[in-house]
């Protein structure tokens, strides 16, 4: 894990001076590097496509449909950090298998006792004790008038996906995908922060290949440095064994949502500021495409005024753009010598 231990490492600073002792380092302007406007222009397509995220979510709601989306994929891959990204985007609760259970436990109940004996050692909790949890948040939500979820982290095997069915109408489900050596190396490096509850992965990674994956730490603020905690069970050992459990039942569950024709894969081959231009763009295509009554396109319009301009050219009267688009076959005018554009053939 070298790269962890990159990250783990403090960087001195760095001064480059000339000419002899005590000779003032000289201060070098540099003009922003490619990266530098790179990223600043990769930031207003996000939020350019953030707004169409936010209008497709909320044309599909206007048509009567809820946003229930799943995100799979292994421990360590990103489904929560982009899961909630997203989630604040379609204006719907994130919600986490995990974190369920991390609360449970956290609240110091009987459940939470059972629940935390069983994953310490990597193992899977038990489906009724996930599914009453959970069916539990799902009520909750539709009776406060949330506009759908997005759930990570569950299901986990094809009977939880069936029994998921039973009390929720799942629309699209999302894979998520990144190397498993990777994946045992971000697990290791996440790191929570005891007072604000943030999220944070000290890695840094950066493999050559075809594509090189570069994924930058994401590291905490100054006043969260020494507040960070790591979690029990995120040790080489623990993870290597969940990523097995993982992989024995992803299978049927990938299966499951693919009959019924609602799972799409994504692979991460980069860190957050490059991935969430090319997630954002998949995920809009797959609401727009899910909307049984799409809005009127801007194509629409244009064709309507490419028709009045030819309509024009023929000497005929165009018609108002409200009347045109409640008539949109309109009645052919009688030849007359001054269309001089009008070729068709009007019997007399």
């Amino acid at each position: 894990m070298q790269s962890l231990r990159r990250s783990l490492a403090t960087h001195g600073a760095r001064s480059f001076a000339r000419g002899g002792a005590g000779a003032p380092a000289p201060v070098a302007f540099f003009p922003p590097a490619a990266s530098t406007l790179l990223n600043h222009r990769r930031g207003k397509s996000t939020e350019a496509l953030a707004d169409d995220l936010v209008k497709a979510c909320d044309d599909l709601l206007a048509a009567g449909k809820r946003i229930n989306w799943i995100f799979l994929g292994a421990p360590g891959v990103g489904k929560g950090t982009y899961a909630t990204r997203i989630s604040k985007l379609m204006k719907i609760p994130h919600i986490s298998a995990g974190d369920l259970v991390r609360d449970e436990i956290k609240r110091g109940t009987a459940r939470g006792a059972e629940m935390e004996a069983i994953t310490s050692t990597g193992q899977l909790l038990p489906d009724s004790v996930i599914l009453d949890i959970l069916k539990d948040r799902v009520q909750r939500g539709i009776e406060n008038g949330e506009r759908g979820f997005l759930l990570d982290g569950f299901p986990r095997t094809a009977a939880q996906a069936a029994a998921l069915k039973e009390f929720a109408e799942v629309q699209q489900v999302l894979n998520l995908g990144l190397r498993e050596d990777i994946l045992v190396e971000k697990c290791c490096a996440r790191r929570l922060c005891k007072e604000c509850g943030k999220n944070f992965n000290i890695a840094d990674i950066n493999y050559p290949g075809d594509p090189p994956i570069v994924m930058p730490p994401l590291n905490p603020p100054k006043e969260c440095e020494h507040k960070m905690e790591q979690r029990k069970d995120d040790t080489e050992e623990v993870v290597k064994a969940r990523l097995k459990v993982y992989k024995d039942n992803a299978k049927p569950v990938e299966d499951f949502y693919e009959k019924e024709g609602k799972l799409a894969e994504f692979q991460i081959v980069s860190g957050i500021p490059e991935t969430m231009p090319v997630l954002l763009t998949k995920i809009i295509g797959i609401v727009k495409a899910s909307n049984p009554f799409p809005p009127r396109s801007r194509d629409r319009d244009r064709a309507d005024d490419g028709d009045r301009e030819r309509r024009a050219l023929r000497g005929v009267r165009p018609l108002p753009r409200k009347q045109l688009r409640s008539r949109p076959v309109a009645t052919p005018a009688r030849r007359h010598p001054h269309n001089v554009g009008f070729h068709a053939q009007v019997p007399e």
